[in-house]
């Protein structure tokens, strides 16, 4: 037991010994054994009552624990739960082990080493340009970094640098899944490291877009070719003259547009009415995209739009050009928004010298885009390939995601043979089994860190490609497991970090279970107090129960 040794806390119970004892004494010269027993009962019942005494914690010792093999023993997963800390050693382990391991405070102090982290998406759909960067904090001389073919030939190069971050950009010419390789060298053409970079390059979803023009352009024209050679279902009328428009019918229905683009000219042209309406249909969610380069009546969008236009200087239009790369550049519309955001209106995207060339604004579920530039179709022919960027960056930035009820997330950077993973999906219900090629069956689990997902634990076996499969989802997803070797660098930063968040989780929870232990413990010494409470109230009543029958049986 641990006692409470403070004088002040210490002078009510060492009174109720002393009156016990007292009592006891003047029942002891009576000789009235019985009652001199239940009156030193009763003193130190009550002595108990008003003393701080509680249970010792559990005695607990710090546990070492050896990652150096990248895991934790099973000897030591199965005490580490009576530890009182950890005291590590090694690297530590992987974020997806440390979440099954309970908070411990982390006594640990990480060697100097030589660590990159990686950044690449694992899929991505074709027509996107696909980026490596490597990032090596503590490189301090000069490297590169290469992107290599399956067949070893030098698809992008960084060029040597000092810099602590060096990318590579390539272009994939086709969809498929492929390991392709990167490689580091040093200012001498050293290999510093080399591992696999395995990627999945995806048919993409066809975009649904509606386009509605009343000033036919090239502009317009180049953009219905882009979207055509992409793959868009489109729905397109554009008015030639009075009596002339052509319309482009949809190969299919558009069950989910992503935008509805429309030049300048054909908002003026309709009717306050036909505005409203138009507005209203924005209000549902699909983004309205407005051409700007047509524009001619400023009070239009003031007066509808709260969209305040103000006309280009002719003096300035050489100054004003909108730069996205070396060999793409475009001059601004006619008539644009001031530089500076003027609410409801945001600048949504700037070009290389931070001057603005497209803004938004909320329209209840939905938005309505303003693209201030023009004359791109100048580039359909002496830069297409820059062109298509151009826009493939602005859709992302403009057009909805398209519509997809379920979904597969594998969120580990790194799948490593002979060590936990996970896989999870989204939109699909909690206990569906999950097959994968050459394993047995899994169960996705509802997980309470991922509200509308499922989740299943996945320890991977050997290297390579693994698909995976449920009920319920709209396709099978293959991702790659990376063999023990590969990319030591890269493992170790990935294990520091993971180690440094458990740290911080460990520490966190310790400060709660401080307090609730704190609380616990004040918890039980108030119970013990009211068990002793209630021997002191019985000892008294009984005590008095018998001086009454004394007092009755005693003649006068």
């Amino acid at each position: 037991m641990m006692i409470n040794a403070d004088l002040a806390s210490l002078a009510p119970p060492l009174a109720a010994v002393a009156a016990g004892a007292v009592s006891a004494a003047f029942y002891a010269r009576k000789r009235r054994w019985a009652d001199a027993l239940l009156a030193g009962f009763a003193g130190a019942a009550l002595a108990v009552t008003l003393m701080d005494v509680r249970a010792p914690a559990a005695t607990a010792q710090p546990l070492q624990v050896a990652t150096a093999s990248g895991r934790i023993s099973d000897a030591d997963r199965m005490v580490m739960p009576a530890a009182s800390s950890i005291m590590l050693s090694g690297d530590g382990v992987r974020e997806a082990e440390w979440r099954d391991l309970p908070a411990r405070p982390l006594e640990w102090k990480p060697a100097a080493a030589d660590l990159l982290w990686l950044d690449f998406p694992r899929s991505m759909s074709l027509g996107r340009i696909f980026t490596l960067s490597v990032r090596r904090p503590d490189a301090d001389t000069v490297w590169r970094l290469q992107l290599l073919a399956e067949n070893k030939q030098v698809l992008a190069d960084s060029g040597p640098s000092s810099s602590a971050q060096l990318s590579v950009q390539w272009l994939p010419p086709v969809a498929e899944t492929m390991v392709l390789q990167a490689r580091l060298l040093d200012a001498n053409g050293r290999t510093i490291s080399q591992g696999p970079i395995p990627l999945r390059v995806n048919d993409p979803v066809p975009l649904q877009v509606q386009g509605r023009f009343d000033a036919p352009s090239f502009d317009a024209r180049v953009l219905n070719q882009l979207l055509s050679d992409g793959g868009a279902i489109l729905d397109w009328n554009v008015t030639l003259g009075k009596a002339m428009t052509r319309t482009e019918t949809p190969r299919a229905e558009l069950a989910a547009p992503n935008a509805l683009f429309v030049d300048a000219a054909y908002v003026e042209h309709l009717s306050p009415a036909a505005r409203a309406a138009l507005l209203a249909q924005t209000a549902k969610g699909v983004p309205l995209v407005v051409l700007g380069g047509s524009a001619s009546d400023a009070g239009v969008w003031q007066r509808d739009f709260g969209l305040r236009l103000q006309r280009q200087s002719p003096a300035t239009e050489k100054e004003d050009m909108r730069q996205f790369s070396p060999s793409l550049s475009m001059p601004p519309a006619t008539l644009n928004p001031a530089d500076s955001d003027a609410a409801p209106w945001s600048v949504l995207a700037r070009d290389s010298r931070q001057l603005p060339w497209l803004w938004q604004r909320a329209v209840g579920q939905g938005r309505v885009v303003w693209l201030g530039v023009a004359d791109w179709h100048k580039y359909a022919i002496s830069a297409p390939q820059a062109l298509a960027l151009w826009w493939q960056s602005a859709m992302d930035r403009i057009a909805l995601p398209s519509v997809q009820k379920t979904g597969w997330r594998l969120t580990d950077p790194m799948p490593l043979a002979g060590l936990r993973s996970e896989v999870c999906a989204q939109g699909i219900k909690p206990g569906t089994s999950l097959m994968a090629e050459g394993y047995a069956a899994m169960t996705l689990q509802q997980r309470a860190d991922k509200a509308d997902g499922a989740c299943a634990a996945f320890w991977p076996q050997k290297a390579g490609w693994v698909k995976f499969d449920a009920g319920g989802m709209a396709e099978p997803v293959s991702t790659y497991v990376y063999a023990q070797g590969d990319w030591p660098q890269w493992q170790r930063a990935l294990r520091r970090e993971a180690t440094a968040q458990y740290a911080a989780r460990a520490a966190a929870d310790a400060a709660q279970d401080s307090a609730a232990g704190n609380g616990m413990r004040d918890a039980s010494h108030w119970r013990g107090a009211r068990i002793t409470a209630v021997l002191f109230a019985l000892a008294m009543l009984l005590l008095w129960w018998r001086e009454q029958r004394f007092e009755r049986a005693t003649p006068d």
